[in-house]
Formats: C-alpha cells, sequence, structure tokens
C-alpha cells in the first residue's frame, strides 16, 4: 500500500480518516454532515460543499451504522447504498472535490492483508469474529488500492484515500 504525504484528499477522491489532526484540517464541527444527510443530499447535491472552502464534504457516522447491521447485511447495504451515494457524489463534482468519512475508531477497525492490499473492516459485538471485505465492496476488483494518509514525518497513518471509485 502506497503512502499519501500531500494534502489531495482534502479536495478530491474519497477518505476514510480517524485521526482528529486531520479532521480540523478539513472541517468544523458543526459542517460535518451525519450519513442520514449524506444520503438525502444525493439525491439533490448541494451547489457548495460546507467544508474547506466549499471543496469537501465530511461524513460521520459510517462506523456506527456498519455496528448495527450484520455483517451479511452491511455487506449489501455498502455495495448498494453507500457505493451508489458515492458514485453520485464523483459525478456530481466530476472529481474535483473531496468525500471524507469520519471514523473516529478506524485505526483500530480497518485491517489492511499487506499481501493483497485487501482492505477489511473489522465488525463489532456480537459479531466480532468477523470482518467485512470493505475494499472488494467499495473498490472491487479495480486493483486501484487505497493510500494511506500520512500527515508527518512520523508515518503514523491517518487515514485511508482513493482518488476514484468506479
Amino acid at each position: 500500500m502506497k503512502q499519501l504525504l500531500d494534502s489531495v484528499w482534502q479536495r478530491r477522491g474519497v477518505s476514510w480518516i480517524w485521526d482528529d489532526e486531520a479532521l480540523s484540517i478539513v472541517a468544523k464541527p458543526s459542517e460535518v454532515y451525519s450519513l442520514r444527510e449524506l444520503l438525502r443530499a444525493a439525491k439533490d447535491w448541494p451547489d457548495d460543499l460546507p467544508s474547506n472552502g466549499g471543496n469537501t464534504l465530511v461524513v460521520a457516522g459510517l462506523d456506527a451504522c456498519l455496528d448495527l447491521l450484520t455483517p451479511v447485511d452491511a455487506d449489501g447495504w455498502l455495495t448498494n447504498e453507500l457505493k451508489s451515494a458515492i458514485l453520485s457524489f464523483q459525478d456530481e463534482y466530476s472529481g474535483e472535490a473531496a468525500l471524507v468519512f469520519w471514523l473516529p475508531t478506524g485505526h483500530r477497525r480497518f485491517h489492511t492483508d499487506m499481501a493483497t492490499d485487501a482492505v477489511r473492516w473489522r465488525c463489532s459485538a456480537p459479531h466480532g469474529d468477523q470482518q467485512i471485505e470493505f475494499g472488494r465492496l467499495l473498490w472491487g476488483e479495480a486493483r486501484e488500492y487505497p493510500q494511506e494518509i500520512i500527515l508527518s514525518q512520523d508515518g503514523k497513518p491517518v487515514g485511508l484515500f482513493h482518488l476514484r471509485i468506479t
């Protein structure tokens, strides 16, 4: 998995971040959409996005949604509902805006298989022994894996970035 040290994730593509500093770079708390607001907005996207000079939409609540679903239901919802909203966002803004998902526990929940670059989401109780094939469901077999977002020289990842999901 490649590392991304520049700020392209703040202006375009889709990111999943879990670091407080990364969140504060792109949005104020009052600018963050709920997952429900994202799904509503997907029916009629706003002309101006609320964050980062009108270039970014930050969404919270994906982790809670996944926690409430069984792994099988989460697979279907990610594939049908969330991926559809992401694709709609990319089309609406012609790839010139950033969609950022705030996942405060993402550093503990995302698991990357370094041999295959597969990205999985570790489920919570009562399904804590299972994982959701997050990467396969959202970016499929495109072989365009996400990059780790690195903010400082210490090399600690603060999120994952994908320029365009197809």
